[in-house]
């Protein structure tokens, strides 16, 4: 899932409507070949055939498989060609710049829907008007991360959820067992214990320098705390209560007590790859990294998180949407490609993520594979509200969130870190 800076959405919007006041209120925008387009005027191709643009962050393999999945559409779709934009880290930059100058892509990625909703077609007609959709295929937990004041503003087309990544040779050699599904977070303590060996340079688990507190949610859900509450009016008791400062302390304790090692920081190694070296034996993550586990030959398991005692283990989802932009000139074919784009077929074509219709996850075998279950047990369980979606000036909170939970990872104490990030942060509240 792409999380965006909001501060450099709103440079880049404010970049957008100036190059347009300066250049007498014209509409027209770059496209991915360097030409111009009228945005007046429907883009069409060859023989008048209609073009949709389709924005995606992805590149690599990735952007391959969508360029593919484009083709596939336009043999079943004569009429209609698909022009694939690679906006790439860039993504949110670009988006936003051509929403201000009233250029958007006709179809993108999505997943910051609190930000651009306004600037996107609420897909709820098109839904109920078209039964080729299959819509009961769908994990009905997906839909709610797309939804802004009730309105559908996107299709799920990829998710993950977060699991436990464990390496079975480490655990054999240690003579230390596998991780169950239902264990806790003192069961974690124990095992990266005897699973830490310093003169290897070896560690029981690897704690990231640099958390995304979107991930960090989860553990906090689990041990019955959040963020902010579920109104989005309040922050304190919530962001810096005992509970979270508990769910986040648990991974600076790690580090601080050794048997965890930070990874991912300046000149630092990324988690993944030390996981892939064998020389951490527990690493939480999404699916991203999984085959390159398996390439690099590592003999993995996977595991639901530990849970706190006595009280259930919460999922948080990252997951990629399809929308189509309000100003677009060719809605009906957008919801074309949209509706191809999330079929089984393409499903099917996609490796970046996991497959978000029941259908297919059947087909494949995958809620009874065990490496994959996990990740759909924990998509059962992430029914909470993340934050961003609570409070409009949740990305001025979560930067001094931020700026605790660094610190918390770095040895000092996760409640003084918490409640000053309270205290600075209450101002965005109003």
């Amino acid at each position: 899932m792409k999380k965006s800076a909001i501060l450099l959405l709103a440079i880049a919007m404010l970049a957008a409507f100036a190059l347009s006041a300066c250049s007498g209120g014209s509409a027209g925008g770059s496209n991915a070949e360097g030409g111009t387009q009228d945005n007046d005027k429907p883009s069409e191709g060859k023989g008048g055939e209609a073009t949709i643009r389709f924005a995606t962050w992805d590149t690599g393999e990735a952007l391959k498989i969508q360029q593919d999945i484009a083709k596939k559409f336009e043999e079943s779709h004569p009429g209609i060609k698909v022009q694939v934009e690679p906006y790439g880290d860039g993504f949110d930059q670009k988006l936003a710049a051509g929403f201000g100058a009233s250029n958007p892509p006709d179809v993108m990625y999505m997943w910051d829907f609190p930000t651009y909703y306004k600037s996107l077609e609420p897909l709820d007609a098109f839904v109920e008007q078209d039964s080729s959709l299959n819509i009961d295929d769908f994990y009905p937990g997906l839909f709610a991360y797309n939804k802004v004041e009730g309105n559908l503003y996107g299709l799920p087309a990829g998710f993950t959820t977060r699991v436990f990544y464990y390496n079975k040779k480490l655990f054999d050699d240690a003579g230390v067992a596998y991780p169950q599904d239902g264990w806790t977070w003192d069961d974690m303590k124990a095992a990266a214990q005897k699973l830490t060996d310093k003169s290897k340079k070896q560690y029981g688990i690897g704690v990231r320098a640099e958390n995304d507190t979107y991930d960090l949610q989860g553990f906090v859900w689990s041990n019955g705390s959040s963020f902010i509450s579920e109104d989005g009016t309040k922050i304190e008791g919530f962001m810096n209560s005992k509970e979270t400062a508990e769910a986040i302390g648990v991974l600076g304790s790690a580090v601080k007590d050794g048997y965890g090692v930070l990874v991912g920081g300046k000149n630092q190694q990324s988690g993944d790859d030390i996981f892939k070296a064998g020389k951490i034996a527990m690493w939480e993550s999404g699916i991203w990294p999984l085959e390159g586990f398996k390439e690099a030959g590592i003999d993995v398991g996977t595991v639901e998180p530990p849970a706190f005692a006595g009280k259930p283990v919460k999922g948080v989802l990252a997951q990629s949407a399809v929308s189509i932009a309000k100003d677009s000139k060719h809605k009906q074919e957008a919801w074309e490609f949209v509706k191809f784009y999330v079929s089984e077929e393409a499903i099917k074509m996609r490796t970046a993520d996991l497959p978000i219709r029941i259908s297919v996850v059947e087909e494949k075998g995958l809620q009874n594979d065990a490496l994959y279950k996990p990740f759909y047990t924990m998509l059962e369980r992430s029914s909470n509200g993340p934050a961003f979606l609570l409070h409009p000036n949740w990305s001025q909170m979560n930067r001094n969130l931020s700026t605790a939970v660094e610190a918390i990872m770095l040895g000092n104490d996760p409640q003084e870190m918490l409640n000053q990030a309270v205290k600075d942060s209450e101002k965005f509240l109003k």
